[in-house]
């Protein structure tokens, strides 16, 4: 047998969702309000089971090194329980229930699976009075272990993708054979179709945030003004998106502006898509990452540039910074596994976007001053010829 993978650079985040879970104690309270007697009688002491492993932890947040032995002894004794009633009682399975009781066997087989390329993390928040809830997470950090096997099982695989870059990077985290071969197909296109320009006087970290503002604004007016038509603007969040739109509106009515918006639908999606016509002029907001990063095709004068307001690194929270100490101890480069290869990946999707065929002419402005630097530059497609302005 002989396997495909299209977009293979979404392989490492798509199968750490594979092997990743988590359950939330609401759910457990509420069940325990509702369930029959003897259902009811398992929850509460795996409810007591869940209240030890956070009473004594004093942070919102914190990461273990290993599993919880007599939660999951607890959990599966609740597994059996509820399996059982099932089996009694076919014709009154509550749909709640059911659904704790599929989250609660995936919980306990990924348990089953943890070791140093796993974290154990707890969750705690506030629930009104001295009441404390938690979230417990199992996730997977590298799952190389487990696609290992399924890929030398087949006669041959191959993986797809414009972004397979750093190769270390993926072969790391799928864990790909030592005699994988390495194929860079020559792109379609000539480096004269997209004109990159590094914008290195503006810096989007957070902190310069505000500072950003204007000097995006003028940019991408500047832009417009010499080559009208239609752009996407990409931005970290939905916040920054909307404070830079709202800054255009106001100083500059006359160009015509679509965001796209948190939750939208499928319809709302293909809305905003239309936008882009052959005949249409405008910058339409995007967040990186998101929806309209990749896998659409806007060909000609549908898309004549983008605008990346972003280095695309993943949030600085305390499971990513967790993921960058692992990573760290795993393979001697936890920033650049936990945010650089992510971050660029997403920018170098985004920017795909602008030259769909081999007639198409665009630009794509990469806006913060880390665009110029090596280790970021080296991670761009060989076709790219980025010039770097500071002016």
């Amino acid at each position: 047998m002989a396997v495909l993978v299209d977009e293979a650079h979404n392989m490492v985040e798509r199968a750490r969702q594979m092997y990743s879970a988590s359950l939330d104690q609401s759910q457990l309270k509420a069940l325990i309000q509702t369930s029959p007697e003897p259902v009811k009688k398992a929850l509460q002491r795996l409810d007591r089971q869940w209240n030890a492993l956070h009473k004594v932890q004093p942070a919102a947040y914190q990461a273990y090194s290993a599993a919880p032995e007599k939660f999951i002894g607890s959990l599966n004794q609740c597994i059996s329980t509820i399996g059982d009633h099932f089996n009694e009682h076919p014709q009154a399975v509550d749909g709640t229930l059911q659904g704790f009781y599929l989250e609660a066997i995936g919980f306990a087989r990924i348990a089953e699976l943890f070791d140093e390329h796993f974290i154990f993390d707890i969750t705690r928040r506030e629930a009104g009075g001295k009441r404390i809830l938690s979230r417990l997470s199992l996730r997977n950090v590298v799952p190389a272990r487990f696609i290992r096997p399924r890929l030398t099982a087949a006669r041959s695989t191959v993986l797809f993708s414009a972004t397979l870059n750093p190769r270390h990077y993926y072969a790391d985290l799928l864990g790909l054979p030592v005699n994988t071969a390495w194929i860079d197909v020559e792109s379609p296109f000539n480096h004269d179709q997209l004109d990159v320009r590094i914008v290195s006087r503006i810096s989007t970290r957070f902190t310069h945030r505000q500072a950003s503002l204007a000097p995006i604004v003028e940019l991408m007016a500047e832009q417009f003004e010499a080559r009208p038509g239609n752009y996407l603007a990409f931005f970290s969040s939905f916040d920054y998106l909307q404070q830079v739109a709202e800054l255009m509106a106001q100083t500059h009515p006359h160009i015509t502006l679509w965001q796209q918006a948190r939750g939208m639908g499928e319809s709302e999606r293909h809305a905003f898509l239309d936008r882009f016509t052959l005949s249409s002029q405008g910058i339409g907001f995007a967040v990186l990452g998101g929806a309209f990063g990749e896998g659409i095709d806007l060909p000609g004068a549908r898309l004549i540039g983008a605008f990346i307001a972003t280095l695309g690194l993943p949030q600085l929270n305390p499971v990513n910074e967790q993921f960058k100490q692992r990573m760290a101890a795993l393979f001697g480069a936890g920033y650049d596994y936990t945010y650089l290869y992510p971050g660029v990946q997403k920018v170098v999707q985004a920017a795909g976007r602008v030259i769909r065929s081999q007639s198409d002419r665009g630009v794509v402005m990469l806006i913060d001053d880390r665009f110029a630097e090596h280790k970021v530059r080296q991670l761009f497609p060989a076709w790219w010829r980025p010039e770097t302005s500071t002016a």
